[in-house]
């Protein structure tokens, strides 16, 4: 059984079909190549191949540049910040995933 997550990062769309979905030109996307904003897979041949993932990047840039007045540098901070709360929110969830089961280990304990 595969899952959505599985094919997450598999580079699968040229630039002209990333472009498309994310509703900007494909010379918008050379640009945040070019300035370090996103990172596509490339073939032997050098064509870019953008995953999901790159996908939802896009739509994140596309989002705080024109939706909320961002220029590119404070977008780029913004990515920064979500990618580290989002590495953060994962740790606590382990943390407390550990918490609950010494919680459980102890109530056995005070069982006996």
């Amino acid at each position: 059984m595969t899952t959505e997550n599985q094919f997450r990062d598999e580079p699968c769309f040229v630039i002209s079909v990333a472009a498309r979905i994310v509703g900007v030109h494909a010379q918008t996307l050379r640009h945040y190549e070019r300035v370090g904003l996103i990172w596509p897979s490339r073939t032997v041949g050098r064509q870019r191949l953008y995953s999901m993932a790159d996908i939802e990047r896009l739509r994140r840039l596309k989002a705080l540049t024109e939706d909320m007045g961002l220029n590119l540098a404070g977008a780029e901070v913004a990515l920064k910040l979500m990618t580290r709360i989002e590495e953060l929110e994962g740790e606590v969830k382990k943390l407390n995933e550990t918490v609950n089961v010494l919680q459980r280990q102890t109530e056995r304990q005070a069982q006996r």
